[in-house]
């Protein structure tokens, strides 16, 4: 009678060790899936920065040219 209550823990023993190594595998899989997400959506942000930062940057260069006209405008009529 041990030896088939042995059997019995044994195999419910594995069975506990398979349910709880699927269910740490499926957490992993749903966290990793989760960080990725966020990886993209900061890696988006970065990319429309840049973006920003090249308009904010022409914009600057349009406003120093438009600065240089006004003196120079001043000048021909002062």
């Amino acid at each position: 009678m041990t030896t088939a209550t042995e059997i019995i823990i044994a195999v419910l023993s594995l069975i506990g060790t398979f349910i709880g190594s699927y269910s740490g595998i499926r957490l992993m899989s749903y966290r990793i899936e989760q960080l990725e997400k966020k990886v993209e959506k900061h890696n988006n942000l970065v990319e429309r920065m840049y973006k920003v930062e090249e308009r904010t940057e022409l914009q600057e260069e349009k406003i120093k040219v438009v600065n240089y006209r006004i003196d120079d405008l001043e000048k021909t009529k002062g």
